[in-house]
């Protein structure tokens, strides 16, 4: 059994051990849809088949690592960090990348100064456009799944603080104060893109 195929697996069992209405129905749409071949990046992270799968259950892993750190620090916390919500909110923040790269081919110098052909992703965001975050949420609530609010806010404002307009910052100061639960998931993200799929040796 291939890489692809044990991460689907474990992405799958996650989810349908959160036994949230409807995640069965939502698991067809990402097979339909492409989810599980779906690179995480054109050109950075997880630039390639299954990698946004793999970026998925990154930050999940990363979320829950988190939590567990968080919780020793901040006991009182633990009830808003419900291991359902971040399952929820970690696997399923990048939705809105299904059938959002597609494969090219183009020229690339090689290494001894060649130029040959290779194949690459380009972004293609006509179809739907409409954000990231929020078009994750659409996206779930069009295959089902009712998400809290404190869900919601974590899907929409995983990517953090970055080029907001004066209202969206006020929304995302105010979504900080009602719940841990966006700035854990953004946090996840940004280590999981960051260090755990970084380019290198593993150990």
């Amino acid at each position: 059994m291939d890489n692809t195929q044990q991460n689907k697996e474990r992405f799958s069992k996650i989810l349908l051990d959160t036994q949230r209405e409807n995640i069965d129905y939502l698991l067809q749409d990402l097979e339909e849809d492409g989810f599980f071949e779906a690179p995480a990046s054109a050109q950075g992270h997880g630039a390639y088949p299954g990698g946004l799968l793999e970026h998925s259950l990154n930050v999940y892993d990363a979320a829950m690592a988190t939590r567990q750190s968080m919780i020793e620090l901040r006991p009182d916390i633990e009830d808003q960090l419900q291991p359902e919500s971040i399952a929820l909110a970690a696997l399923l923040h990048d939705v809105c990348k299904t059938d959002f790269y597609k494969r090219i081919k183009r020229k690339k110098r090689n290494e001894i100064g060649i130029f040959e052909e290779v194949e690459t992703y380009e972004i293609h965001d006509e179809n739907f456009p409409i954000g990231h975050g929020e078009k994750s949420v659409i996206m779930l609530l069009r295959s089902g799944i009712d998400l809290s609010e404190d869900e919601m806010c974590a899907i929409r404002w995983h990517m953090g603080p970055w080029n907001l307009s004066r209202d969206d910052e006020k929304f995302y100061r105010q979504a900080h104060r009602n719940t841990p639960l966006p700035g854990l998931i953004h946090v996840a993200d940004t280590l999981a893109s960051a260090i755990i799929e970084r380019p290198g040796k593993k150990i």
